[in-house]
């Protein structure tokens, strides 16, 4: 039977994959824009109440809610941003295994911030993700996008690498549900600020299919977050890091049944995804902690 820490890893991946084809198909009636407002919107929500029934309202320090402020303009505002665009525009399969990149991105930074050292493990990891990712690279003729394009998913990874540093930082500081909240109502009104300042407050209404799709990969994306804290909370980095990223997978499980008449998965697709998944488990459940 699996532990408690494994069931969270991986109801979190799935509830991820789901989200990722709840945004694409909210994307077919709507923009980025607002599939990241709407996304943010919920997760606030979600984050405050559950801060308010678990007591924590006053569990903080000024270096936490700094380094959770930054994490929500670093992650939630840049990450999730070009998480969105990624899956606009090179779908969401390819999008989902780039941006698994993150922890790639998370190791190399450790290396040159915080002084880990370079393993066999992480050299060997980063070859198969290598590998993985020229064959999605290569797969941009049969799914319809420009190689440029994969810029977005890859700058979407690199957030998300930056800003799992900075959580790191910031739990020494103050709990996870609290940081959580600070960090998601920073993205809220820095995203409000900048519709409104910019005069494009279109961007904060949504409504119909789009508006379901959003809200349900809203609900989707920040509970798998909130699984994955927890996980990390009762078991071992070395077990909860692979099962999460195994998110590409379910993806591609979902996506021809959901996405069948949207985007069409190659075998470079497959094998490409199954390489950079293999990659990430390697640096995340090998390496020594």
């Amino acid at each position: 039977m699996p532990s408690t820490a494994q069931a969270l890893a991986l109801i979190a991946a799935v509830l991820s994959a789901g989200a990722t084809i709840f945004v694409r198909q909210g994307l077919r009636g709507s923009d980025p824009y607002v599939g990241v407002w709407i996304n943010i919107v919920v997760g606030t929500i979600g984050f405050w109440v559950a801060a308010v029934l678990t007591g924590q309202l006053t569990r903080f320090t000024i270096v936490g809610i700094g380094l959770f402020m930054l994490a929500g303009l670093v992650g939630t505002v840049g990450g999730r941003l070009l998480r969105f665009v990624s899956i606009e525009k090179v779908g969401a399969s390819i999008a989902t295994a780039l941006i698994n990149l993150n922890p790639l991105v998370a190791s190399l930074l450790a290396v040159l911030l915080l002084g880990e050292r370079v393993t066999p493990t992480l050299l060997l990891g980063t070859f198969v993700i290598t590998t993985g990712t020229v064959l999605l690279s290569a797969s941009r003729s049969s799914m319809g996008f420009r190689s440029w394009h994969l810029v977005f998913p890859l700058l979407s990874a690199f957030c998300f690498g930056v800003v799992a540093i900075l959580r790191k930082l910031g739990l020494g500081h103050m709990g996870a549900v609290m940081g959580a909240t600070v960090n998601t109502t920073t993205a809220l009104l820095a995203f409000a600020a900048y519709a409104v300042g910019s005069g494009n407050r279109g961007t904060l209404t949504c409504r119909g299919r789009s508006l379901a799709c959003f809200v349900a990969a809203g609900v989707g994306e920040n509970a798998a977050v909130f699984l994955n804290i927890v996980a990390l909370g009762v078991g071992a980095v070395s077990v909860v890091a692979p099962l999460y990223a195994t998110t590409p997978l379910f993806v591609l499980l979902l996506s021809p049944v959901f996405l069948r008449s949207f985007e069409r998965l190659s075998g470079r697709v497959v094998v490409g995804t199954i390489l950079i998944v293999a990659g990430v488990v390697i640096i995340t459940g090998l390496t020594p902690r």
